[in-house]
């Protein structure tokens, strides 16, 4: 197993950088126009994963919930925040779940692991045994975040990319081939980033991760890849291209692509 955060990719066989990886999803990323979760799009990005397994890369997912419901958007409208936050969780579950139904039609062994125990849907998250299903070539949904309010899916795809000991979060994105210097939403002018520390990440308040999220990989020296999940963008960053944004402790000089 690979040490975690150690950027090193270490025996890979010649299949490319990466031999184990964790990819955070957000919500988003499993909706489509009208849907909460769509059932297309869900089997989309479960024939990308497939793809992967296929390179010989082990795999972890971190799946969000904003498509079925945020905590925090809750607590503004009036939600208590840790009741708010604990919603969102199950949210998490029910995407893990569909996103297990899409592999398993696409023949990749998997289990869906929670924080918060739902032990008639899916196991308890135990890190040994994350794990050992990793080792057996099983991918591995962790879901539910890390079991408590207050803390993102960032932050809980960053502390299991390190239990787990991958070399690298990939996050994919819906809408954004990257990181911009401005929110492209409000700011149709807002310049693309290729590549970033998590330091300048953290001091210019960009939107890569959540703070907590970006200072433990920043402590650990965990890069993370941002890029648009479109077309063989996975594929291409674990046969090591430069694909949009690279946070890392330290720059290169290299220029990605979209």
């Amino acid at each position: 197993m690979p040490e975690a955060g150690s950027g090193d990719g270490g025996d890979t066989g010649g299949r490319g950088p990466f031999r184990r990886v964790l990819l955070k999803l957000s919500g988003q990323a499993l909706a489509g126009d009208g849907h909460s979760i769509d059932p297309a799009r869900t089997l989309e990005i479960a024939q990308h994963v497939r793809r992967v397994r296929a390179l010989g890369v082990e795999l972890a997912i971190v799946v969000g919930g904003g498509n079925i419901f945020r905590g925090v958007a809750a607590a503004a409208k009036g939600f208590d925040r840790a009741t708010a936050d604990y919603i969102g969780m199950i949210a998490t579950v029910q995407n893990a779940l569909a996103l297990q139904d899409a592999l398993e039609h696409e023949d990749v062994d998997t289990r869906v692991m929670s924080a918060i125990e739902i032990k008639a849907v899916c196991e308890p998250y135990i890190r040994r045994r994350a794990l050992r299903h990793i080792d057996k070539g099983r991918v591995v949904i962790c879901a539910a975040g890390i079991g408590n309010p207050y803390f993102s899916t960032d932050s809980a795809a960053a502390l299991r990319a390190l239990e787990l000991g991958a070399q690298a979060i990939l996050m994919a994105k819906r809408e954004y081939d990257g990181v911009y210097d401005a929110d492209p939403e409000k700011v149709p002018e807002a310049r693309f980033i290729p590549e970033i520390t998590h330091l300048q990440a953290i001091e210019r308040g960009l939107k890569v991760m959540d703070t907590t999220a970006l200072s433990l990989c920043m402590d650990n020296r965990l890069p993370i890849h941002v890029f648009k999940m479109t077309g063989e963008n996975i594929e291409r960053v674990l046969a090591g291209e430069r694909v949009g944004t690279v946070v890392s402790t330290h720059l290169t000089g290299k220029q990605g692509s979209v």
